[in-house]
């Protein structure tokens, strides 16, 4: 539909025109020229993403989408680095426990000492017992927040390390195949169903791998 600025230009009485001197058809002409103009600018079709229907479903599905996966299960169990990366994490693990266990064996000898001779403390000893006791414990906890802080960053920067990894090496995989999206996935993903045919898993192991191998 015209504007209807428009619409009353068209609508102008035949024979108001004939009053005028036929000078003035130029400009009403060039006037409505320039209202169909402006409304061809501004009044655009807005242009509809291209859709095609998906293989076995009515839904449309954009065209030129282009999707694959890899599994992370398997991705963690035969990529080498993830494996080392999981050795130092249970090895930094087991260091600290050995470090807390040991300061509880010393404490609990200290405790042991304090038994024995509590029967002939004074109550100026009794007191100091007391007291270095708390601070014993204050020291075991203040201990056992540093090192399980100390062992979370360690284990976030190497998760990050592998994410940077695994993004680095596809950005380059990607470079051939075109895939509008490349994602993970595990059991416990909101994907029920998937096309065996984008996955990718086998080729990102093998490629991580003989990165890794270089180094």
């Amino acid at each position: 539909m015209l504007p209807t600025f428009i619409s009353g230009i068209l609508i102008i009485p035949f024979t108001f025109i004939r009053m005028r001197n036929i000078a003035m058809l130029p400009g009403l002409l060039a006037l409505l020229l320039t209202g169909v103009l402006f409304y061809v600018i501004y009044h655009k079709p807005q242009q509809v993403p291209a859709f095609v229907s998906g293989p076995n479903t009515n839904q449309p599905v954009a065209n030129n989408l282009r999707m694959a996966y890899f599994n992370l299960d398997s991705l963690e169990a035969h990529y080498l680095y993830f494996k080392d990366v999981l050795d130092q994490v249970k090895s930094k693990e087991s260091e600290m426990n050995a470090e807390l266990s040991g300061m509880e064996k010393n404490y609990q000898k200290k405790i042991s000492e304090w038994q024995k001779k509590a029967p002939t403390m004074s109550q100026t000893e009794g007191q100091e017992a007391q007291q270095e006791y708390a601070q014993m414990q204050q020291n075991y906890q203040i201990r056992k927040q540093t090192l399980q802080e100390s062992l979370l960053k360690h284990n976030e920067d190497l998760k990050t390390d592998i994410r940077k990894k695994i993004e680095d090496y596809l950005k380059d995989y990607n470079k051939s195949k075109g895939y509008n999206y490349i994602i993970s996935y595990d059991a416990n993903s909101f994907i029920y169903l998937k096309d065996t045919a984008n996955n990718i898993t086998d080729d990102l192991v093998a490629g991580l791998n003989a990165a890794y191998k270089k180094k």
